[in-house]
């Protein structure tokens, strides 16, 4: 290929609307165009990224058994209605674009197929002896992203590998869940990138069991809590520790302690003296269930630590058996509106009465009342009074009646101590999810009647894996793992090319044909190679060739009458001056140590 060809233009100055290095440098290197919000082109050089990123995820797919398909983008409600999403992804996390045909037929854009392929394995896989399989495909998916950011991170339009698994039993689908596992690192590492596997929460996709890969960058959406050791990892959504010891409370007797514009922790504990580990605090939140129920719940967390809203998400679907929408704070706005008396917001105890939801317009009229362990172990501790400001010194649980149902809702923080090794610390790392593995069970399965018969005669529900890798944000993603300040630093196996050759002077006739010599020749060893055959000054062409980041540069000069060129590696800077059949032979040398995909 020549950069005449490409449909190359670069940027010099940095775009006002790109945040991190990656969505600059995407942009600057003519990688990427935005066309809307969360929405981009992917130019000729971005695309022969992707291109080498999908061949090697299907070569990986391919070993383990996996057979490739193309599900439809465009899925009935009527599948989703079925497994009991449509719901949650149209009206609460509102992530699905939807639309109505014009028979007036909901219809959805996918972001994911569980549901169309879960159908598709209950109309052909009738018999256990078809089992297992697995399917994957490569495509784009859609996500109604409420801030897209960050250019392919959270985009609204993406490409993603997703792989779907059907077995007879839990045990074959925990072997192929271990073989994917493998199959994922293989990728990663072909890829060119630092990954680490950690513990996640299932979220919305659901199942008993998930593992995200990410790509460490400090500018992650992730935050990843691993051992010292690296023997735990979890993200920050799933991860459990043991917390730091409360500070006891001095003796004394309880008793009621004003504390007027105390309404924060860090003011409460300003204005007496107080550490934040010696405080229950008390947060009032509504949970909107999948039902049409409105239920508030009352959360008691110790004051020094933060509530994890996915942890709280999970066990108020667990404790009242039912999808949630979303959980948002209770504000003296809202308990207006519903016809109620004034709340002590600020001096809330525990031991809130349900009788002041009582008359409520369309809130359940009691409290699901949850408890960390960190507040429920306190023996004595510091409450709000349910009184404007006053608050309970020295109080303690059977005071109130008794400790709410105690469940890990809280974050875990670096240098708390790793709870399955408590010699451990935990640290704190930012990642980037670039893919997720999940045990989906019988969920799917169960919900749409998906069925095969078993060996015994009977029926039975599939047991279901499902496997994504988000194939373009792997791709940004590597850009923020491999750069410097002049741009991108691209792996060998995912560069769009190989080799770089910059003849400094297109008008010297020597330089020129040297150069189309080099070209050629790479070209028939089977080189990706790029020649930047432009009349422009060849300081423009070294910059631009360090922020496109070809791997390697082969310099064609003012030693190009001698036969020499100048062969520059880009990620390390490293340069050599060597004669060009020599320059060639290195070259060769190096991509034999790869298995880099080759694309037209």
């Amino acid at each position: 290929m020549r950069v005449s060809r490409l449909m190359l233009v670069t940027l010099r100055d940095v775009p006002a609307d790109a945040e991190i290095a990656s969505h600059q440098l995407l942009l600057r290197g003519g990688y990427i165009r935005r066309v809307g919000s969360g929405i981009y082109a992917y130019l000729p050089l971005m695309w022969r990224v992707l291109r080498k990123i999908s061949a090697i995820v299907q070569q990986e797919m391919d070993a383990t058994g996996a057979l490739e398909t193309l599900l439809p983008q465009l899925q009935p409600a009527e599948l989703w209605e079925r497994s009991g999403r449509w719901q949650g992804y149209t009206a609460g996390e509102g992530i699905m674009f939807h639309l109505e045909d014009r028979q007036g037929r909901q219809v959805g854009l996918g972001p994911t197929h569980e549901e169309v392929v879960t159908s598709l394995a209950g109309e052909l896989l009738r018999s256990y002896r078809q089992l297992p399989v697995t399917v994957y495909q490569i495509q784009n998916k859609f996500r109604d992203e409420i801030r897209p950011r960050f250019g392919l991170m959270r985009g609204r339009e993406f490409i993603m590998k997703d792989a779907y698994s059907f077995h007879a039993d839990e045990q074959d689908l925990g072997r192929c869940y271990g073989e994917m596992d493998l199959a994922y690192r293989r990728i990663f590492e072909r890829c060119g990138l630092q990954a680490v596997a950690v513990e996640a929460d299932s979220g919305a996709i659901g199942g008993a069991a998930s593992q995200e890969f990410m790509v460490t960058a400090e500018a992650g959406e992730d935050l990843i809590l691993t051992s010292e050791d690296g023997s735990y990892a979890a993200n920050l959504e799933k991860a459990v520790s043991i917390p730091t010891p409360a500070t006891p409370l001095p003796a004394g007797d309880e008793r009621v302690i004003d504390t007027p514009n105390q309404a924060s922790i860090d003011e409460l504990c300003s204005g007496q003296d107080l550490d934040a580990s010696q405080v229950v605090k008390v947060l009032a939140l509504l949970a909107r269930m999948e039902s049409g129920s409105q239920q508030p719940v009352l959360i008691s967390l110790r004051g020094d630590q933060e509530l994890n809203e996915v942890k709280l998400a999970n066990a108020v679907c667990a404790t009242l058996d039912g999808g949630v929408l979303d959980i948002t704070p209770i504000s003296a706005e809202q308990v207006s509106k519903q016809g109620l008396e004034p709340w002590p917001f600020g001096a809330l105890g525990p031991d809130l009465p349900d009788s002041v939801l009582e008359g409520a317009k369309s809130w359940t009229t009691q409290f699901l009342r949850l408890a960390d362990p960190t507040a429920a172990e306190l023996d004595r501790f510091v409450c709000g009074a349910n009184t404007p400001d006053q608050h309970r010194w020295g109080s303690n649980w059977s005071r109130l009646d008794g400790s709410p149902k105690a469940i890990d809702l809280r974050n875990a923080q670096a240098g708390d101590r790793c709870l399955q090794s408590p010699d451990q610390t935990l640290v704190a790392r930012r990642g980037i999810e670039v893919g997720h593995i999940f045990q989906l069970g019988r969920k799917y399965s169960q919900a749409m009647d998906a069925t095969f018969t078993t060996a015994e005669g009977g029926q039975d529900a599939f047991w279901m894996g499902c496997y994504g890798i988000g194939v373009s944000r792997l791709a940004q993603a590597a850009v923020e793992q491999h750069h410097d300040k002049a741009g991108i630093c691209w792996p060998l196996a995912i560069a769009p090319f190989q080799v770089v050759i910059v003849v400094a002077n297109m008008q010297d006739d020597t330089q020129l044909q040297l150069g189309e010599q080099l070209y050629s020749t790479l070209q028939a060893s089977g080189i990706d190679v790029l020649l930047d055959d432009r009349s422009e000054r060849a300081g423009v062409k070294f910059k631009d060739a360090d922020l496109i980041g070809i791997p390697w540069r082969l310099v064609v000069g003012r030693d190009a009458a001698n036969g020499q060129v100048e062969l520059v590696e880009r990620a390390t800077r490293d340069t050599q001056v060597l004669p060009h059949a020599e320059a060639i032979t290195a070259l060769r040398q190096v991509m034999n140590t790869i298995t880099s995909p080759t694309v037209d």
